[in-house]
């Protein structure tokens, strides 16, 4: 059974850092894109950041501002969200995609997801 757990959502400010983590297991973690996509209620559905073999992709949105990175030993991607704002307010959830479908960034082909962490960045 595939299990994909995000962690480390919260409450910060303007300005501040936080680092989502996302433990995978029951799945060959190395033959999948790993990325993240965020709802907000009001807003479209973002895929934010996407990383398979040496490459990753990015929104325009969180370019320069998201790292996306993954520990093959740990079975775990991070996304480490620098100078966050109230836009970035959202659930965040991760998810993987067979590698051979791309790292393209809309959140269609996504083969597992798991639950989300919420993220609220205040003004």
């Amino acid at each position: 059974q595939v299990q994909l757990v995000a962690s480390g959502g919260g409450l910060v400010q303007t300005g501040d850092s936080l680092r989502l983590s996302c433990a995978a297991s029951g799945l060959a973690f190395s033959s999948y894109a790993m990325g993240w996509f965020r709802r907000n209620p009001g807003r479209e559905s973002e895929f934010v950041a996407i990383c398979g073999g040496d490459n990753t992709n990015y929104a325009d949105s969180v370019k320069g501002r998201f790292t996306i990175s993954r520990d093959s030993a740990k079975n775990t991607v991070y996304l480490q969200m620098n100078s966050l704002k109230p836009e970035d307010t959202a659930v965040y959830t991760c998810a993987a995609r067979r590698l051979e479908l791309g790292l393209g960034l809309l959140a269609r082909n996504l083969d597992y997801w798991g639950q989300g962490t919420q993220v609220t960045v205040s003004s």
